[in-house]
């Protein structure tokens, strides 16, 4: 049976659009927002070349806070494709303002706890806090390693913790308010006699940990791991509830690369992915990419919604004097 002309020219132009579509989803540009560190980023978007050499792409790299708000503010007339690299409470604001569309990353392994629920965005790495504990100070001064928060408001370690203000760091904003949600204002108040130093940065308190310049550095997880492998004498503490902050991405609602942000967002969810950032997070969602083992940590969940500026402002009137 000999096919129609009709028929040819249809399967002859289905065959040369085919391999169009393919090549114009990787090549142009992707404009991606991001959060992350920047030697992070450069190092995941060099991986990504390699497997899309032909796609461009344009980052802007501001601080969660502000890059969550241009984002929500472009909304109507978007102007990148693809956010990634910031926290869930900035991921559920995108979401609730309508500047995310649902996008489940093809091949992923990460697992299901992970992923919202509603297929807006994938959570990529967790930020776990933790104590970093100086064990040759604890020594001199004859004190047990802590293992719980109660134990820190024990009168022995007076003046031996420090940790970073939550008015002036997002890590000691998690922090406290964690030990709030979970044990209320009243043991800030136990706690407070313990501090040597509401300090400016995240990581400082681990480095002062590890320096010996405090006993105990409340901080993350790739701080301590530093200062472990730099040979100092601090052990990884986590404390009976633990801390954490988990960061990942999404589809910016009404992008013009979709094609390009799906094959970045695949990317990222993906093991070659994860490998890129490994060398940067305590623990990945991607399984077996983690430098930190947290089998049997009892991640803490927030129980109440909380308002981090209103929690700030009380804070300080508190403590910041």
């Amino acid at each position: 049976m000999r096919a129609s002309p009709w028929l040819l020219s249809m399967v002859l132009a289905a065959a040369i659009a085919a391999p169009a579509t393919l090549a114009r989803a990787q090549s142009g540009d992707v404009v991606v927002y991001t959060a992350a560190d920047e030697k992070l980023h450069a190092d995941v978007e060099a991986k990504f070349k390699i497997k899309h050499p032909n796609i461009a792409i344009k980052v802007v790299n501001l601080s969660t806070g502000p890059i969550t708000e241009k984002a929500i503010a472009e909304k109507a007339n978007p102007q990148a494709d693809v956010i990634w690299a910031v926290n869930t409470i900035a991921l559920e604001q995108l979401k609730a303002a309508g500047a995310l569309e649902p996008y489940m990353p093809k091949g992923t392994k990460i697992p299901a706890e992970y992923l919202d629920p509603d297929g807006f965005y994938v959570h990529h790495w967790l930020t776990v806090m933790v104590m970093a504990v100086n064990t040759k100070v604890l020594e001199q001064k004859n004190l047990p390693i802590p293992a719980s928060w109660e134990d820190l408001a024990k009168p022995g370690y007076k003046g031996l913790v420090s940790v970073a203000a939550p008015t002036k760091s997002g890590t000691g904003l998690t922090i406290f308010m964690t030990l709030v949600d979970a044990y209320g204002w009243n043991y800030l108040d136990q706690l407070h006699p313990s501090i040597f130093q509401y300090g400016s940065s995240g990581g400082a308190p681990g480095r002062q940990a590890g320096s010996g310049e405090v006993a105990i550095g409340l901080t993350y997880d790739t701080v301590v791991l530093d200062q472990i492998q730099k040979g100092l004498p601090v052990k990884l503490v986590f404390p009976s509830i633990t801390p954490n902050i988990m960061e990942g991405g999404g589809l910016l609602a009404g992008s013009k690369r979709a094609a390009n942000a799906k094959l970045w967002l695949d990317f990222i969810a993906s093991p070659d992915g994860a490998a890129a950032y490994k060398n940067y997070v305590g623990v990945a969602t991607t399984p077996g990419m983690s430098n930190v083992d947290i089998g049997g940590v009892k991640l803490w969940k927030m129980q109440k919604p909380m308002d981090a500026n209103e929690f700030k402002r009380v804070w300080a009137s508190k403590y910041e004097k």
